[in-house]
């Protein structure tokens, strides 16, 4: 794959619709993106399709509530900036657009990749106060009791990882932000 993650984001971002710090922005994309990539060396999951996933699944969001198209949207997003922000072979690209399309459907059974990226993005649940539940998860590596604890205390205590600053140069609001 070729991607840049810091410039696909601000990419993203020109167009995002909520706050960057909101409940579905960038430090929600981040705690994702860590959970998917400890996932994934004990799922066997494809690193590449997890990344993308961690920064697009919610980038096309239109509100902070109920919203059951945004999946759909930020797949076909994805699909938009294929080629010009990144790359990924066709089979790999396939299994994104599932990732992200049915991330919010429920889903448990599909590709060990899509798997992972949703055990990705269910381990941060605790974040809108909802305590991810094991018969939900895909995968045993996502249900492994201190992989759990790690990725729900984060999501509840909302951590901003610090590669969001250091790494895709966002800046950090001041707490009068907020």
């Amino acid at each position: 794959m070729s991607v840049a993650l810091p410039e696909l984001i601000q990419a993203i971002l020109r167009d995002y619709a909520l706050p960057v710090f909101g409940h579905h922005g960038v430090a929600h994309w981040a705690r994702v993106l860590e959970n998917g990539l400890a996932l994934a060396p004990r799922t066997g999951a494809n690193e590449d399709v997890v990344r993308l996933f961690a920064v697009m699944h919610d980038s096309r969001r239109v509100n902070e509530a109920v919203d059951h198209l945004h999946g759909r949207r930020g797949a076909d997003f994805a699909a938009s900036l294929r080629g010009a922000w990144f790359d990924l072979p066709d089979a790999d690209f396939e299994l994104l657009y599932q990732a992200c399309a049915l991330h919010t459907d429920g889903l448990t059974t599909a590709d060990v990749t899509v798997q992972t990226c949703w055990d990705a993005d269910r381990l941060d649940l605790a974040r809108v106060f909802i305590q991810p539940r094991p018969e939900f998860l895909c995968t045993d590596a996502a249900r492994d009791p201190q992989l759990m604890r790690w990725a729900v205390g984060r999501g509840a205590q909302r951590v901003v990882p610090a590669l969001v600053a250091e790494v895709w140069h966002i800046r950090l609001p001041t707490p009068r932000e907020g």
